[in-house]
């Protein structure tokens, strides 16, 4: 383990302008750089949408909206915008930034122009080491060494690790607030408390396992007497009717009528969740409610959740995977090789270990 950075930062930032699975991976790094630097004042530089995510973590002390970009996909960039976070970022002159953002190819020459006195990351080359630059192999190979596929947990737990804060465990979390528990009990009125949550959303096309499948695993599980509840979005609605469409029994449609922390308090509660991978599994891993997860187009060894015994993880190996379209070009091969028999047999499992658990 590297020691302590000497002298230890007041002020570090993190860069992680992602979605809710992403941030959720990144979680643990976090908490180990706070326990590691508990008198450093710690701000995530994400999307607008974290804003309120960001204040669920005593991790974290403050949130700057990162304004975006040309060549980061995740938001339309704003010029004049991002003027201005630049000339806040040099005013504040952080001790340390960490890039989290990825691979760094393109985000670390983006980094190294807000002033930081320090910056760490990943960067593709070997191991660089340059006066205030820590970079740390993305990807790494050799008997010593992890393997290529690494979970996206342990990545930045060893970014964490190098800059002196050792791993305060694996484990996500996703705090959930007293009102967003009493909102939840007024969304569930009169409903089975005996429930499952499945979710066929996904942000890409790519990323889906088809409909008509969600609901044959749907029927299956409702059969077993569980009340089944499809969640998304209210712009996954039309992806709910279609499986509400193609099911023998009934379900609730949740889609757009939780936030956040509902949804996180409404998973909570579930008995199972069948979700694609997507953000849904990762709140799942983060509540600790069993999950089964179906992988399609994504690198399902880096994005699974850890606990293998509580997340089943299903995909089917193509030579194509991971993918990098929002519609599959071919097939679709990695979403149809995962059977409708193959997720129902996890998820029977899962709610038998369950209940013996429980008994």
């Amino acid at each position: 383990m590297t020691a302590l950075l000497d002298p230890p930062p007041r002020s570090i930032a993190i860069f992680r302008a992602l979605q809710l699975g992403d941030l959720l991976c990144t979680v643990p790094a976090w908490r180990a750089l706070r326990a590691a630097y508990p008198d450093a004042r710690i701000t995530l530089i994400g999307l607008p949408w974290a804003r309120d995510f960001a204040a669920r973590y005593h991790h974290l002390d403050d949130f700057m909206e990162f304004p975006g970009v040309p060549g980061l996909p995740e938001r339309e960039p704003n010029a004049a915008a991002y003027r201005v976070f630049l000339r806040a970022m040099r005013r504040r002159q952080y001790d340390l930034v960490v890039q989290m953002h990825g691979s760094g190819e393109l985000t670390n020459p983006l980094v190294a122009t807000w002033g930081a006195r320090r910056i760490a990351g990943f960067h593709v080359a070997p191991y660089l080491r340059v006066g205030p630059r820590l970079m740390l192999p993305w990807d790494m190979s050799g008997p010593e060494q992890a393997p290529q596929h690494e979970s996206e947990v342990l990545r930045y737990l060893r970014l964490a690790a190098a800059l002196g804060a050792p791993s305060q465990g694996d484990h996500l979390e996703f705090p959930i607030r007293p009102e967003e528990r009493r909102e939840l009990a007024r969304l569930l009125e009169g409903i089975d408390a005996r429930y499952i949550c499945i979710h066929p959303g996904a942000r890409h096309p790519s990323r889906r396992w088809p409909a008509e499948r969600f609901a044959a695993v749907a029927d299956a599980i409702a059969a077993r007497g569980l009340q089944v509840l499809i969640t998304g979005s209210a712009a996954e609605a039309s992806l709910a009717r279609d499986v509400m469409n193609a099911m023998r029994y009934r379900a609730l449609d949740y889609t757009g009528r939780t936030t956040l922390g509902t949804l996180a308090a409404l998973v909570e509660n579930a008995r199972l969740v069948v979700a694609n991978d997507t953000g849904m599994s990762h709140v799942a891993a983060a509540v600790r409610t069993p999950s089964v997860v179906i992988s399609s187009g994504a690198d399902a060894e880096r994005w699974r959740p850890l606990d293998a015994r509580r997340h089943r993880t299903l995909w089917q190996q193509v030579r194509c995977r991971p993918c990098s379209h929002v519609v599959c070009p071919t097939g679709h091969e990695c979403a149809l090789g995962v059977t409708v028999d193959a997720v129902v047999a996890e998820a029977e499992r899962l709610l038998a270990w369950e209940q013996a658990r429980a008994a």
